[in-house]
């Protein structure tokens, strides 16, 4: 499953969110603190200090919200007639093949 490592109040966060919401991705959300500067765990887990962050299943990362919603923009849309699962959109995401 997928992590989205993000603030409340963060504009970026609350993109990324309405978008994989939208899409139909399962995800779970990681508060993490205001403060840049209290945010050893997040670099501890991800790498960087800065949200939106997301961490896949393999332990890849994707960060910023440009570079995120890009990739959710390059998913199938669900106007599409074979709308993907919200696993293969995982999948999809991450840029790994299914099996």
């Amino acid at each position: 499953m997928l992590e989205l490592y993000q603030t409340e109040w963060c504009r970026g966060s609350q993109r990324v969110r309405q978008r994989m919401t939208e899409l139909g991705i399962d995800f779970v959300t990681r508060q993490v603190a205001e403060d840049p500067a209290d945010r050893d765990l997040l670099e501890v887990e991800t790498g960087v200090r800065t949200v939106p962050v997301l961490l896949f299943a393999d332990g890849s990362v994707l960060d910023g919200t440009d570079r995120i919603l890009d990739r959710l923009a390059e998913l199938p849309s669900a106007e599409c007639d074979s709308t993907p699962s919200s696993r293969e959109r995982e999948s999809l995401l991450a840029g790994v093949p299914m099996s």
